[in-house]
């Protein structure tokens, strides 16, 4: 497969044939919706792959004030509202001062009004308007710092396969899309993005933490059972360059084999019009309480406190009107 060949094309001149296959085949469409922004390559890869690289999409000004903004934040200079601080499971009691050197990510910065810019970015919502419609939520926002190995073979930078899915109490899923978005050069050597093309057709699965030697970060659950034999595409990004993908399709992260911190920043979107279920009895009750126990931790709230209400704090409308979610 060549892949950036498949999705990176210009728009091609479209002839009536080609409208004629577009309108034939949009019945069988079920992870895009019709728009004019995608080229009929583009959606036709994404609802084969479950994934879409656009290059180039957000400019160079927009990545190094993120980038300012996140050392601040490391350095204790702002403290939004709500803000999550996630460490490295090795480096979380080391000797650093507060720098990024002591932070792997940041999450639920939808306090911070300069990280939570790269949600608003037009040209992000113009792709993400492709997936979940006109009424846009902002549901999930992290900036992650992939930090160097630990040097002694622990391998605690990588991220287990996963489905973001996993993760939300909300649906249906085909109305939520991530943006991903490379803050620097990412390549397999400093850990970029892992997925398995076409999985995002498939259920969601069980998921657990997985039983590595070093140990494994706070909340990185992975799938505890998953075709070994599927094919795999490593996703090398340049800096601005945006990967969109389907909340159920297989991905991870390798380990950081470089010196250097691996930055990158995203969102998950969700439509408005999207709606909660109540995830007790499902293979997703292990997250809601891990994640419940720690918010009412953060928040100082009583045990009533549940998913649902978690994730109604978290979001914010980016565009549109806020009809349900």
């Amino acid at each position: 497969m060549s892949f950036h060949r498949l999705h990176v094309t210009p728009a091609a001149v479209q002839t009536p044939r080609d409208v004629q296959s577009q309108a034939h085949g949009a019945q069988a469409r079920r992870y895009t919706l019709d728009n004019n922004v995608l080229t009929l390559e583009q959606r036709k890869f994404y609802e084969e792959n479950g994934f879409l690289v656009i290059k180039n999409l957000v400019p160079d000004a927009d990545i190094q004030r993120f980038r300012n903004e996140f050392e601040k934040i490391c350095r204790k200079e702002v403290k939004p509202l709500g803000l999550v601080v996630m460490r490295d499971v090795t480096i979380s009691k080391s000797e650093y001062a507060p720098s990024e050197k002591m932070t792997t990510k940041v999450q639920d910065f939808q306090e911070d009004k300069e990280l939570f810019r790269y949600c608003t970015l037009p040209e992000i919502l113009k792709y993400v308007e492709c997936f979940t419609g006109p009424n846009i939520m902002a549901m999930h926002t992290m900036l992650i710092n992939k930090p160097p190995d630990s040097g002694n073979c622990k391998k605690t930078s990588r991220h287990p396969l996963h489905q973001d899915l996993h993760y939300f109490p909300f649906r249906p899923s085909n109305l939520i899309v991530c943006a991903w978005t490379a803050m620097e050069h990412i390549d397999r050597n400093n850990g970029c993005l892992v997925v398995l093309p076409g999985t995002h057709k498939g259920s969601l699965k069980p998921h657990d933490y997985p039983k590595w030697e070093g140990g494994v970060n706070k909340m990185f659950h992975g799938i505890q059972d998953y075709e070994e034999n599927n094919a795999r595409v490593h996703l090398v990004m340049e800096k601005g360059d945006t990967v969109f993908f389907h909340p159920l399709l297989i991905h991870g992260s390798g380990q950081n084999k470089t010196q250097g911190f691996r930055k990158a920043i995203s969102c998950h979107f969700a439509s408005a019009d999207c709606h909660y279920i109540d995830v007790k009895g499902t293979s997703q009750e292990n997250i809601e309480k891990e994640v419940v126990g720690i918010a009412n931790k953060f928040y100082g709230a009583e045990n009533s406190t549940d998913l649902k209400d978690i994730w109604m704090i978290r979001a914010r409308l980016v565009k549109g009107e806020r009809t349900n979610l």
